[in-house]
């Protein structure tokens, strides 16, 4: 489980990139993407197939990156979530975020052998990031029964 300071650090700086963002609005990626800038996070989307998306400038790798976003929230099909893991710690990111469910057997040891330390995985960003609807509620019995501090 990932620590609370790795999750905090991530959080704090209310700016990252989302590798996987899909094109389809109804696609989850799209819902983080769209709740999180409505309170003000600033998002930069990674899809190698897409131009833009919601108006802005979308990026096709980690690589293209700006060096100013130097977090990612990876929301990828779990075939791309190791490489775009190391391409993200090769390009020397503060912080990564496997969203849940999209990390793989391999993550947890792609991080340790490149003794990177910022890495969170099995975790909802929805649980920490400012909790939006349902994710409140969830939480709330984290906390209660000691999975997450108050």
């Amino acid at each position: 489980m990932s620590s609370i300071n790795v999750i905090n650090e991530f959080l704090e700086s209310k700016k990252f990139a989302i590798a996987g963002l899909s094109r389809d609005p109804k696609a989850f990626s799209r819902v983080v993407y769209k709740e999180l800038s409505d309170i003000g996070y600033d998002i930069t989307p990674v899809n190698p197939y897409a131009e833009e998306i919601e108006g802005k400038k979308c990026y096709k790798s980690v690589d293209e990156l700006p060096k100013e976003v130097d977090r990612l929230l990876i929301m990828t099909k779990k075939n791309d979530t190791d490489d775009i893991l190391t391409s993200a710690i090769n390009k020397g990111m503060k912080s990564v975020w496997v969203q849940q469910t999209c990390n793989t057997k391999k993550t947890m040891s792609i991080a340790k052998a490149h003794n990177y330390k910022n890495l969170v995985t099995k975790q909802c960003i929805f649980m920490y990031a400012n909790p939006v609807s349902v994710h409140r509620f969830h939480r709330v019995l984290k906390q209660m029964f000691g999975l997450m501090p108050k």
